[in-house]
């Protein structure tokens, strides 16, 4: 009995230092892989509110771009003639001032619809508006002109005989075929 008595004399005891230290060091690694991991974390984040931020204002700048663009279009479709109603304007201006004379001469107003004619010949041109007038002899073409009727000619087959109508074209695309009699085969 006298063994479970004694006293403890090693409180005091050294206890190694080496498993202490070791949890020690473990501790600041796992803090510092927190505090890296934080940090890590928190670049992320910032980065994806940039990216966020950076989304936003490409999108609203498409949406704004598309948003010009229509009404582009349609001030386009609004005013597409503005142009040529600005060259038929003196037009109608020489008309109407040829209508206020009060004793017009035929030789007065053949000149005032010749100088009517420039005006309006210039119009047109201006805006691309040209005419297909073929000459006699020229080969039928169906994409400028409506053959009405096909006579007997001394010429060759599917050429034209007589212009009934010119054609115009605006912008290289057909407005109208010019209206033509051709000839019959031989």
């Amino acid at each position: 009995m006298q063994d479970q008595e004694k006293p403890v004399d090693n409180v005091n005891a050294e206890v190694p230092a080496e498993p202490v230290v070791e949890s020690v060091n473990d501790a600041a690694q796992d803090a510092d892989a927190s505090e890296a991991e934080n940090e890590t974390l928190a670049q992320l984040e910032a980065k994806v509110l940039e990216l966020q931020d950076a989304f936003m204002r490409a999108k609203a700048e498409g949406e704004n771009i598309r948003r010009r663009a229509q009404e582009d279009i349609a001030k386009a479709h609004k005013f597409a003639i503005e142009g040529f109603a600005e060259a038929m304007v003196p037009v109608k201006d020489s008309l109407e001032m040829a209508l206020k004379v009060e004793t017009p001469s035929i030789e007065s107003l053949k000149e005032g619809v010749e100088m009517t004619l420039k005006q309006l010949s210039a119009a047109f041109e201006k805006n691309r508006l040209l005419e297909i007038n073929p000459v006699q002899g020229e080969k039928l073409d169906p994409a400028k002109h409506q053959a009405i009727s096909m006579v007997p000619a001394e010429q060759d087959a599917n050429t034209v005989v007589a212009v009934l109508q010119k054609g115009y074209t605006i912008a290289d695309r057909l407005l109208r075929p010019a209206l033509i009699t051709v000839a019959q085969g031989k």
